[in-house]
């Protein structure tokens, strides 16, 4: 908090400076206070999540040792002997269950192709949407770690184990720059990045499902961030990614599949040029006292495998508005408002191709949330997404529309309930109606990392 008062002192007086006649002296005392101004800005925002993890890591070190002083000395477990090196410094360790019931007037059979995404529920009955291992922490005083694990039961029964992310990322380079790499989900949009619990709906948007597959956009690289010294929050992402397997759809995904009744070859990335690169710009603003806004654009290039010499582009752009008055209750009462719309030219079959052609679809979602009191939240998300020429008879390219009204109840912090109501039209389905309705429930163990807002 001190340091946020600096941060405003220094902006005053920056502001008050302006409104004087520039001298030699006067200009140069202006530049260091916007840089001190910057750094600060950079400051806080770096170190936000560390703080929060430290706060979660000492409040659970400080209920274990509670915990511990009520129980005899001779009766300690191993388990809670060992929690305090659990819980050291900013090391933490957390588990999160999501899982859903419910049904839909359409078969299984259909109903996977509506609810495309992995963590979709998509079957009739009871669906093990995610249950995500999440480890992370301060790697010295340079660099943090994180990693997540995901299982999950298909609609066979079996177990499906797998690494969602493992990524550092810089503390403390200079400029305003941060650096990321390793497995990660590439920060496309707002939606994207974001872990299946932390979702304000039961299950993926549907455009997002058709671009970047059933578990997101994510894949192995390296990524440079960049505050720019501005007096508004300003961040640009560049980023260069391996652009093969399921989890890039949109590109060198896996051979057998199809796109635009193009069926996928194995083709690997030869140089530089076959990587997939990635960028995007976020900015952040207060629009007054009670409503802030973030709006962001995005872009994605790269090879797909639909040929030896083909490539893909997809663009998007998106906006966050948020309302919550000055005073509130455990952040409740609060009005969002969050809207994506992406397009992508998927270039199909190499040239001299009879076949050959440039598929175009695009999308987009909007959905709004109403926090009408603490525990309580009421959400509404409408979508559409379409493909260029004959997509009548494809579910990855068709006309689509879904509207899905929802209801949350959060218990506590550490659990919610969900019961979402989907009304799906779709040109691929034979009445071209689909109703669906879920029942969600999450529950959450230990610490897990913060979420950027």
């Amino acid at each position: 908090m001190d340091q946020y008062l600096r941060v405003k002192r220094v902006a005053v007086i920056v502001g008050a400076l302006l409104c004087y006649p520039e001298t030699a002296s006067a200009e140069e005392e202006r530049e260091a206070l916007r840089r001190q101004l910057t750094e600060m800005k950079q400051q806080l925002q770096r170190q936000q999540q560390a703080y929060e993890r430290q706060i979660d890591a000492l409040e659970a070190r400080l209920d274990g040792l509670e915990a511990k002083s009520d129980e005899p000395a001779l009766a300690t477990s191993p388990a809670v002997a060992a929690s305090p090196a659990v819980t050291r410094g900013d090391f933490q360790i957390g588990l999160s269950g999501l899982f859903a019931a419910g049904g839909s007037s359409v078969d299984n059979d259909a109903l996977e192709a509506l609810q495309a995404g992995a963590h979709d529920p998509n079957q009739n009955g009871f669906t093990v949407q995610n249950v995500e291992l999440s480890i992370g922490g301060a790697v010295g005083p340079y660099f943090d770690g994180e990693a997540h694990v995901i299982f999950q039961i298909d609609a066979d029964g079996e177990t499906v184990v797998e690494l969602e992310e493992a990524f550092f990322t810089t503390r403390s380079l200079p400029w305003g720059l941060q650096l990321k790499g390793g497995q990660y989900f590439t920060e496309f949009g707002r939606q994207n990045p974001q872990h299946p619990h932390t979702w304000a709906f039961v299950d993926q948007p549907v455009v997002l499902s058709r671009f970047f597959g059933g578990d997101g956009l994510r894949s192995q690289g390296l990524r440079a961030a960049w505050l720019m010294p501005v007096d508004w929050y300003s961040e640009l992402y560049l980023g260069v990614q391996n652009p093969k397997g399921e989890t890039v759809t949109s590109f060198l995904n896996a051979p057998g599949e199809d796109i635009g009744g193009h069926t996928l070859i194995d083709r690997d990335a030869r140089d530089l040029g076959d990587l997939l690169y990635t960028a995007r710009w976020l900015n952040g603003f207060d629009v007054s006292d009670t409503v802030s806004m973030n709006v962001g654009v995005s872009g994605l290039w790269g090879p797909n495998a639909s040929g030896t010499t083909t490539d893909t582009a997809i663009g998007g752009a998106d906006l966050y508005l948020k309302w919550q008055p000055a005073r509130s209750q455990r952040g409740f009462p609060f009005v969002s408002w969050h809207s994506e719309v992406l397009a992508r030219r998927y270039e199909a079959g190499d040239p001299g191709d009879p076949s050959r052609e440039t598929l175009k679809d695009w999308g987009l979602f909007t959905q709004a949330l109403w926090g009408f009191k603490p525990g309580w939240v009421a959400g509404l998300r409408a979508e559409y997404a379409s493909g260029e020429g004959d997509t009548s008879a494809d579910p990855w390219r068709d006309t689509r529309k879904r509207l899905s009204p929802n209801l949350t109840w959060y218990p506590s912090e550490y659990s919610k309930v969900r019961l979402q109501y989907n009304r799906d039209w779709a040109d691929h389905l034979p009445d071209e109606i689909a109703d669906s309705l879920w029942l969600q429930f999450e529950f959450n163990l230990g610490s897990h990392a913060a979420h950027m807002f």
